[in-house]
């Protein structure tokens, strides 16, 4: 048949000061079996993440071809896929199946504004169609009701009897995080380290020995902001953890996505990062059971205020895409509730993050933080949902002597007060706060007792004793 037949509409869906999301509708007048859309991006301008197809890159042009399940498009209907554009700029051209589409453009959005709350942008770029026929309407962003956004085959159920395949998709009820079955639950695992440096420690033998060996819930994703991380390479980064929450998945865990932010301090300066990197995995991700979002690792010289406008600015970027998903949100003083810096939880009890569906995040090193750290958890969590998101059994250097007694009583609460928790770290740090002795991860061997530091063989005793998962 001939290209003219086919036509593309491309709309902007959210956009922020450094980027935006934007949709692309192909369709079709008779039956088509493939199809290809050729974008030229202005100077500046580039395309980090896309889902519901494959992408190729030659300098400024950008081909995009089916993902391999959604290469037919019947007669008269229409497929969309979805991308990240670092930038502002529109596309200058476009073609689909060889035709030039015609391209219109509007301004891009101000600089600094933030994410629409609708799907639907006001000032929309279309790339008119080749024939006469009325445009596509546009669709809203991929969510657990629309399109995959990926392959299907990505997202397939979790194994009976794993945390994902027992608990389903979870939720906030309360002060607790709670399962499918509206039950109250708690997940312990492991944090990665810093991606940049130990990805050989996140290998498919480790998540099988993390998973089965361990009996881990969780899978914290730790991916640093600064420090070789992600603003080196944000395409790299985003698909590294990505990978990995097909890998949990895989393996029947929940995986928790860390915006790893430490220094600076206050989130802000990563606002624009932000809202770009969760505008990607949410989309990417929308339609898994088993995605947790961590906003912000640590926040630490800044005002619970400051801390408050940053989450009331990045959700809606993830809600967009993905409205069910638990979000946790750091907190004052490197997440401590604000105890670290002279304060405590009463300041977010009386200014709560203005959303549904979130938890608070907690922090302690058990050789540093003690009783003073234990009973302000016990008074925050009688209010407030708390993840402790990352721990360790060291001084909060990472380093030091492990406090088993510290560790044990923080363990001991957290079991009580049914408090979920990732362990700092699932690596061969050469660190006390490293579960695994130096050279492990080299040597690609994961299972058993021998390979474990003292830090190590604490937190596996504790998290391969039983789950408590009620369903009924």
């Amino acid at each position: 048949m001939p290209a003219s037949a086919e036509t593309a509409a491309f709309t902007v869906t959210n956009s922020w000061g450094s980027g935006y999301q934007a949709s692309v509708v192909v369709s079709a007048d008779s039956k088509i079996t493939d199809w290809k859309v050729e974008l030229t991006m202005p100077t500046g301008t580039s395309v980090i993440n896309v889902w519901n197809a494959t992408q190729a890159v030659s300098g400024s042009n950008y081909t995009f071809t089916p993902a391999g399940w959604n290469a037919t498009i019947a007669a008269g209907a229409t497929t969309e896929f979805g991308m990240i554009v670092n930038g502002t700029g529109r596309p200058t051209s476009c073609k689909v199946n060889g035709a030039d589409c015609g391209l219109t453009t509007t301004p891009a959005s101000p600089v600094g504004s933030s994410p629409a709350a609708s799907p639907v942008p006001s000032k929309p770029v279309t790339v008119a169609p080749t024939t006469s026929s009325p445009s596509p309407t546009a669709s809203v962003s991929p969510s657990r009701t629309t399109a995959p956004t990926t392959a299907p085959a990505t997202t397939a159920p979790a194994a009976s009897g794993t945390p994902l395949g027992v608990n389903g998709l979870l939720h906030v009820c309360g002060v607790n995080l709670c399962n499918q079955y509206n039950k109250a639950i708690q997940l312990r695992g492991m944090s990665t380290h810093g991606l940049q440096w130990f990805a050989n420690c996140y290998t498919n033998a480790s998540l099988d020995a993390l998973a089965n060996d361990w009996n881990a819930d969780l899978l914290r994703i730790a991916m640093y902001v600064q420090e070789g991380g992600y603003e080196t390479n944000p395409a790299a980064f985003t698909s590294q953890v990505n990978g990995l929450v097909d890998s949990a998945e895989a393996r029947g865990m929940y995986a928790l996505i860390d915006f790893h932010t430490l220094t600076p301090g206050d989130p802000n300066y990563n606002l624009d990062r932000a809202k770009t990197f969760f505008a990607a995995v949410s989309a990417r991700n929308a339609a898994k059971k088993n995605v947790i979002y961590e906003i912000a690792n640590e926040p630490n010289g800044v005002s619970w205020a400051g801390i408050k406008s940053y989450a009331e600015q990045v959700i809606p970027v993830i809600r967009a895409n993905d409205p069910d998903a638990v979000i946790i949100v750091g907190t004052r003083g490197w997440s401590s509730l604000g105890v670290s810096d002279g304060s405590s939880s009463s300041e977010i009890i009386a200014n709560p993050v203005k959303a549904t569906n979130i938890m608070y995040t907690f922090h302690f090193y058990a050789a540093s933080h003690k009783d003073n750290y234990r009973d302000e958890v016990t008074r925050a969590a009688s209010s407030l949902p708390l993840f402790v998101t990352e721990f360790g059994t060291v001084s909060a250097s990472g380093g030091g002597a492990v406090d088993t007694a510290s560790s044990t009583a923080w363990l001991d609460l957290l079991d009580r007060l049914n408090i979920s928790y990732a362990n700092w770290t699932f690596s061969d740090a050469d660190e006390g706060s490293g579960a695994l002795k130096k050279g492990t991860c080299a040597s690609g061997t994961f299972t058993g007792t021998s390979i474990l530091t003292e830090s190590g063989a604490l937190l596996r005793s504790r998290i391969r004793t039983a789950d408590n998962f009620p369903t009924s």
